[in-house]
C-alpha cells in the first residue's frame, strides 16, 4: 500500500479509537450524575416521582447517548479531513524529496528543495540542499581536476612528440632530442609525484617523523636552497630566525618542504627588484613562520581559493611554473603536524603566508599520524 493511504488509515484508526474511548468515558462519568439528579427529582415529587424513577433514568441516559452519537459523525468527518491534510502534506514532502534524490542520482546537482516552515520536514529539506551543494562542489572539483591534469600532461606530451619527429626528420640531433625528451620526462615525473603527494596529504596518509626542530637551522637550510634562484631573478631574500633557540615540534623534511613551497610561490609572483622576507616568532604555545613578499598580491575574490589544488588566479598558465598544488600540499602538511596555514594579501602590495606549528609535545600531531 502507498504511503498516503497508510497514513490516512492510521489517522482514522486513531480517531476511531479516541471516539470509542470518549463514548465509554462519557457513559461512565454520566451515570453518577444522572442518578444524583433523578434522586433529587424523586424527593421533590414524592410517590409520583418514585413511580417515574425508571422512566427518568432511562430517558436521561438515552438522551445523552443520542447526543453523543449525533456529535460523532461530524467529529469523525473533521478528524478525517485533518488526517487527510496532514497525510497529504507528509506525502507531498516525501515525493519532493524522492524527486530530488532521483535528480541527484542522475547527476543533476543543481536541484534544490523548498525549505519553508520550521518543522522536521524543513530541516530535512535543508539537509538535502546542503548535501546537494557539497556534491555539486565535489563534482566541480572533479571536472576541474581532470581538466587541469589533462592540461598539464598535454604540453610535455606534445613537446616529446615534437622532439621525436624532429629527430626522425633530421632537424635535431639525436643526442639533443634525447636530452630534451629527458627534461620533459623529468617534468612528468615531478607532476606524478606532486599529484601522488597531494592525494596522500588530502587523505591523511603522509608519514611524519616528529621531533624538536631548531627554527634557525630550518630557515638556514631553505635559504641555502633558494639563495641562487632569488639572486638570478634579482629578488632580495631576507631571513630572520627570531629569538635564539626557538624550536618547533615537527617533521624536519616536511617543514622544509612547506617553506620551500611558500618561497617558490613568493619568488614566482615577485618582480625583479622586489623582496621576500622569511621570519619566525613566538605565537602562544607555538611558533609562527612568516613568508612575506612584495609581489602582485591576490584579489579578495580569489583569496579563499588559493589553497585549492590547481587553482590559479591568473588563468594564463606558463610552463615551468609548477602544476599548482604547492600551496595545497603546504596546507595539508601543516595541518598534519597539528598546525595551520593562513594567508592575507593586498593586490599590488604583496602577500603574507603564516605557518603556525606547535612548539611543545602537548600539541602533537592528530591521532591519524604516528610518531616514529
Amino acid at each position: 500500500m502507498r504511503l498516503f493511504p497508510r497514513l490516512l488509515l492510521n489517522h482514522l484508526a486513531v480517531m476511531a479509537v479516541l471516539s470509542v474511548v470518549l463514548l465509554v468515558a462519557a457513559e461512565l462519568a454520566a451515570h453518577p450524575f444522572i442518578q444524583h439528579h433523578v434522586n433529587e427529582m424523586v424527593q421533590l415529587l414524592g410517590d409520583a416521582g418514585a413511580a417515574m424513577r425508571g422512566d427518568l433514568n432511562e430517558g436521561m441516559r438515552a438522551t445523552l447517548t443520542r447526543a453523543l452519537f449525533s456529535a460523532l459523525p461530524p467529529a469523525l468527518l473533521v478528524a478525517a479531513v485533518t488526517a487527510w491534510v496532514a497525510a497529504r502534506r507528509v506525502t507531498a514532502s516525501v515525493r519532493t524529496l524522492q524527486a530530488g534524490s532521483a535528480a541527484l542520482a542522475r547527476g543533476e546537482y543543481r536541484r534544490r528543495l523548498p525549505e519553508g516552515g520550521q518543522d522536521e520536514l524543513a530541516e530535512l529539506a535543508h539537509s538535502f540542499n546542503t548535501m546537494a551543494s557539497t556534491l555539486a562542489s565535489v563534482e566541480q572539483s572533479r571536472v576541474e581536476l581532470i581538466g587541469n591534469v589533462a592540461h598539464e600532461l598535454r604540453a610535455p606530451v606534445a613537446a616529446v612528440r615534437g622532439y621525436v619527429e624532429a629527430a626522425q626528420d633530421g632537424v635535431m640531433a639525436h643526442d639533443q632530442a634525447l636530452s630534451a625528451i629527458q627534461r620533459e620526462l623529468a617534468g612528468l615525473e615531478r607532476l606524478a609525484g606532486d599529484l601522488s603527494l597531494v592525494s596522500r596529504v588530502e587523505a591523511g596518509q603522509v608519514e611524519l617523523t616528529l621531533q624538536d626542530v631548531l627554527v634557525a637551522a630550518l630557515l638556514a637550510q631553505v635559504q641555502d636552497r633558494y639563495a641562487l634562484a632569488f639572486e638570478d631573478k634579482g629578488v632580495t631574500l631576507q631571513v630572520d630566525a627570531g629569538r635564539a633557540g626557538l624550536q618547533v615540534r615537527a617533521d624536519p623534511a616536511r617543514s622544509a618542504q612547506i617553506l620551500a613551497n611558500l618561497l617558490s610561490n613568493a619568488l614566482r609572483h615577485t618582480a625583479p627588484g622586489g623582496a621576500v622576507r622569511v621570519g619566525a616568532q613566538d605565537a602562544g604555545g607555538g611558533v609562527r613562520l612568516v613568508v612575506q613578499d612584495t609581489g602582485t598580491g591576490i584579489a579578495p575574490e580569489h583569496l579563499h581559493r588559493v589553497f585549492e589544488r590547481f587553482f590559479r588566479a591568473d588563468a594564463a598558465r606558463t610552463r615551468g611554473e609548477g602544476c599548482g598544488v604547492g600551496l595545497t600540499v603546504a596546507r595539508g602538511l601543516t595541518r598534519a603536524m597539528g598546525g595551520e596555514l593562513s594567508v592575507t594579501s593586498t593586490p599590488g602590495v604583496g602577500s603574507v603566508f603564516q605557518v603556525e606549528l606547535p612548539a611543545s609535545r602537548d600539541r602533537l600531531d592528530p591521532p591519524a599520524f604516528t610518531e616514529t
